[in-house]
């Protein structure tokens, strides 16, 4: 369980990381910019339900 949370970590810290640097722009961020923000929230949703059904013993 402490590597599915560590994993989940690293994911949003990630993807905070590519928001803030989104952010910075002054036209919106390049296509390939947005899939990978978008990419990683699939990734965080998933790493979350599985973390959940380790939690809840599914």
């Amino acid at each position: 369980m402490q590597k599915l949370e560590a994993l989940l970590d690293r994911l949003k810290a990630h993807q905070r990381q590519l928001i803030l640097e989104a952010a910075e722009r002054d036209m919106l961020p390049p296509d390939s910019m947005l899939r990978r923000i978008a990419e990683l929230e699939n990734v965080i949703a998933a790493v979350e339900a599985v973390a959940d059904e380790e939690r809840h013993g599914a």
